[in-house]
């Protein structure tokens, strides 16, 4: 079975931006992993907000080729009201609500997060949560 892996925004970011605490431990996993890596425009949008605030051409580039490579995910419009009921019952913030609800919804067998509030919900949701970070 292949393996399809959906990266929370946190997790990209250590990636590209080659965290020194984070990005080795999640290259290490993405080398062993079997399958595919998915992101979202949620994804995308989060990870390009400081590159372009900083106007760094460079990191922008990074997450260019991130991107490039890697599976981009639909958003629609079933995913918001999914994220919507998560929201209502466990209290997620608007986009950690959708990242779940997007990776819910294209059947990802895994979500990568270091986000503790995310990983609690995410728990139990037909994913295989992988504590990245």
């Amino acid at each position: 079975m292949i393996r399809k892996v959906y990266l929370d925004s946190c997790i990209a970011i250590y990636l590209v931006e080659e965290h020194p605490l984070y990005c080795a431990g999640i290259e290490e996993s993405l080398a062993k992993l079997q399958g595919i890596v998915c992101y979202s425009p949620l994804t995308e949008l989060e990870c390009l907000v400081l590159p372009l605030r900083d106007k760094r051409d460079d990191l922008l580039e990074k997450f260019r080729q991130f991107f490039g490579i890697n599976v981009p995910l639909t958003m629609p419009d079933v995913v918001y009201r999914e994220a919507a009921k998560l929201r209502a019952e466990f209290g997620l913030k608007t986009p950690d609500a959708l990242h779940l609800a997007t990776a819910r919804f294209h059947d990802c067998s895994e979500l990568w997060t270091n986000d503790d509030r995310l990983a609690g919900v995410a728990e139990g949701r037909d994913l295989n949560l992988v504590r990245r970070g």
